[in-house]
């Protein structure tokens, strides 16, 4: 039986290629693409992957956060992170959000379906340059006991913070997140007040700071 694959990545050179290549693996099967992490929880949703290779830095959802919500409603899809990403922050975010494999956009391709084969055996697989990050990542917080300070935002928060920096007025955000008006002035109100913010520029520079959202993608 094939291993069902979606595609989850903004660049839609990346998903063609990585769609071609997989393609001729015989254990293997693409089922579908999604150009943001939005996109990509509807469609796990209905569509039940085995895995998921998640981008991390995409508009609407990033990919840290659609991964939270992709294994809330099927715990047992297996998440790959793909990035260009190797700061701590990404990874460690990543990994806590359920990821089950952390490879970085500059590995060979033989290492992204040695790390499917992984975690469809229920293991995990990270690239080596990102195991390095993690020890050094977890001695640091160790060291400085910031290691269980919890987040200061809510998951829904997080996504009205991304959809506020990329640009989106407050009908946009309503419509998709699926809320009201109303609700996410709620949201944005709370958010400033947490983190002692004032405008969306002071917004946008913490989102891009804390990898909510990104500039370069």
């Amino acid at each position: 039986m094939s291993t069902r694959i979606l595609l989850a990545d903004d660049h839609k050179i990346t998903r063609q290629g990585l769609h071609a290549l997989l393609e001729k693996q015989k254990d293997m099967e693409v089922i579908a693409e999604a150009d943001n992490g939005r996109t990509a929880v509807r469609l796990a949703a209905e569509l039940a992957p085995d895995i998921v290779i998640m981008d991390i830095t995409m508009p609407d959802l990033n990919g840290i956060e659609a991964t939270k919500q992709i294994l809330s409603k099927s715990p047992d899809t297996k998440i790959i992170a793909l990035s260009m990403h190797s700061d701590a922050l990404f990874v460690t975010e990543m990994l806590k959000s359920g990821a089950a494999g952390y490879l970085l956009k500059d590995c060979a391709f033989e290492e992204l379906t040695r790390a499917i084969r992984a975690v469809t055996d229920d293991k995990t697989y990270l690239s080596p340059a990102i195991s390095g990050v993690v020890v050094e990542d977890y001695l640091h917080r160790l060291a400085t006991t910031e290691f269980s300070s919890p987040d200061i935002l809510t998951d829904r928060e997080k996504e009205v913070v991304q959809l506020m920096a990329e640009g989106n007025s407050t009908k946009q955000i309503a419509l998709k997140l699926h809320i009201s008006g109303k609700t996410v002035e709620t949201h944005r109100r709370q958010v400033m007040s947490k983190l002692d913010i004032h405008n969306v520029a002071e917004l946008t520079k913490y989102a891009i700071r804390k990898g909510i959202t990104s500039v370069d993608g």
